[in-house]
């Protein structure tokens, strides 16, 4: 029997729009999401799951498609009063969005776990592909500016990514532990590969990897590990991509995402615009259309990064 099952890690925006354009092309039990959840945290009283939640609206077909997170036909009556009752409101949080924080929030304290939540709400929305948080402990995010250190939120929502970001930290990945059911997949000898979406390496990917064994879990499987680039011609689609990478002193090009994800990758898929700076990469390089504007391009890449994934099987 072939190996069938693709595990992908994937923060927001960018990653859930591989993700779709993967569980698209593969049958439902054959798709395993990693969810970052370094963005997570509480506001209003409510437990937030940024990346969580814009891959659960994009997959069950109802997330935004102008803002790339929360839901369409969204209302902002909650917000709104929030604010005339001089309440914070610089997170939104929409009428329907609001439901999904208020339910999370419900069931964690009557003990659910964050797996089971989202498992659940996946299910009485459709969605047929798994998603899972990297870890059941806490893991937070945060960011070393100028003005010392600020939680991951407040620098990327609050003060929209304006801070200079001289160095990041995850609080709590040192004694977390990764979801059992990703560890049980990676030895489970029926992964296809591993992929890494084009979600910022930084706030996204980083997050997932710091935590103690998944890195050798990913590796200890023995199957392709290819990472597609999120920077197309020296930019990032969406988000701080770019500014990190130059505050950070790293070179903003698809080959420097690569050096900083290093040997864990087998293959590289990154868009043609880039194809001069990529000689020195040490994975296997897959040109390709990395643009992600339509359904039609989500489902080309995921083509594009499955059968890189595979022809890396057949060199071995």
């Amino acid at each position: 029997m072939s190996k069938r099952l693709v595990v992908a890690l994937s923060g927001g925006i960018g990653g859930a729009k591989l993700a779709l354009g993967l569980s698209r092309i593969l049958p439902s039990d054959e798709l395993l999401v990693i969810a970052n959840t370094g963005d997570d945290f509480e506001h209003l009283g409510l437990c937030i799951s940024p990346d969580i939640d814009t891959l659960i609206y994009t997959l069950a077909g109802i997330n935004n498609p102008v803002t790339g997170w929360g839901r369409r036909d969204e209302t902002w009556s909650f917000m709104e009063s929030i604010g005339a009752l001089g309440g914070e409101d610089w997170f939104k949080l929409g009428d329907r969005d609001l439901a999904l924080h208020v339910e999370r929030t419900r069931r964690l304290r009557m003990g659910q776990t964050l797996s089971e939540v989202t498992s659940d709400i996946c299910r009485r929305l459709g969605i047929g592909a798994r998603i899972v948080p990297m870890s059941e402990d806490l893991v937070r995010t945060r960011v070393r500016s100028d003005e010392g250190w600020i939680d991951f939120q407040d620098y990327f929502v609050r003060q929209q990514c304006r801070p200079v970001v001289h160095e990041l930290v995850f609080d709590g990945a040192p004694l977390a532990r990764p979801q059992a059911d990703i560890v049980a997949a990676l030895r489970s000898g029926d992964v296809r590969a591993v992929i890494i979406c084009p979600s910022n390496p930084f706030i996204s990917i980083e997050p997932i990897l710091a935590i103690p064994g998944m890195r050798d879990a990913i590796r200890a499987s023995g199957v392709p590990v290819v990472a597609v680039s999120p920077i197309i011609g020296g930019k990032a689609v969406k988000g701080p991509t770019a500014k990190m990478m130059r505050e950070l002193g790293l070179e903003v090009s698809a080959a420097g995402v690569a050096a900083r994800y290093g040997d864990l990758l087998d293959g590289y898929v990154v868009d043609h615009a880039d194809a001069d700076g990529v000689g020195k990469i040490g994975a296997q390089v897959t040109l390709a259309s990395t643009l992600m504007t339509t359904l039609h391009d989500r489902e080309t890449l995921a083509r594009a990064t499955l059968e890189a994934a595979d022809a890396l099987v057949s060199l071995r």
